[in-house]
């Protein structure tokens, strides 16, 4: 039975449940050289987990997403659904999930990916039954590390935007963006980023894997 004023489990997709980061970073890199754009894999990895609404201005400027900005997420997109097929399940991922829910949390997911990677990712977990309801990046308008995804989630399952609340992701973009929306923020290691950073953006705990979470519920606020 679900434990209504429980703390709420706010949970990434891409990169934390689903290891996809890389090829992220590659759809990203082949989409910009196609526009005759080339940029370092290693910076374009550094930004994943940043929503596509923000990510070309990262990396070029203002006068790159002005010029370039919607072909690059649309061709991303495309570059993207030639990998879906090697994009799987972390380890422990759906332990994660089943783990949450048997406390009695109530689980929504978090993505800022396109609408149709985040229905792959739903059957790669087979995690429909599992969550309440997810997002994508067609509910906002500004995604991580703005607060508006995190809010979106809550809203989704009708609780209010301070509703208590715990976020897990793995790109200091997710925690950045909990820590914004005053959720404390869980990280794990596959998003590529340092310890360090991810202390320093405001995790408060870090685990290699979402398996490795699920064994450790017990010492985090989702006990």
């Amino acid at each position: 039975m679900t434990v209504t004023n429980s703390v709420i489990a706010v949970l990434d997709i891409d990169g934390t449940l689903i290891d996809s980061n890389y090829q992220h970073a590659l759809a990203w890199y082949r989409a910009l050289r196609s526009l005759g754009e080339t940029f370092p894999v290693w910076q374009l990895h550094r930004l994943i987990g940043m929503g596509g609404d923000q990510l070309v201005t990262a990396v070029g400027g203002e006068d790159l997403e002005r010029r370039v900005g919607e072909q690059a997420r649309e061709q991303q997109g495309r570059e993207a659904d030639a990998l879906l097929d090697e994009m799987a399940p972390l380890p422990g991922a759906r332990d994660l999930l089943v783990a949450v829910k048997e406390r009695g949390h109530r689980l929504v997911l978090a993505s800022s990916g396109q609408e149709r990677h985040v229905e792959a990712f739903l059957d790669k977990l087979d995690a429909r039954g599992i969550a309440e309801d997810w997002t994508s990046s067609a509910d906002v308008e500004s995604s991580k590390p703005a607060p508006d995804l995190l809010h979106v989630a809550l809203k989704k399952l009708g609780a209010a935007p301070d509703a208590s609340s715990v976020m897990v992701g793995d790109s200091v973009w997710d925690v950045e963006a909990a820590k914004r929306a005053g959720m404390p923020a869980i990280a794990v290691r596959s998003g590529g980023f340092g310890d360090d950073e991810l202390q320093e953006a405001g995790a408060i705990a870090i685990y290699d894997t979402p398996g490795d979470l699920a064994k450790a519920l017990d010492d985090t606020p989702l006990a």
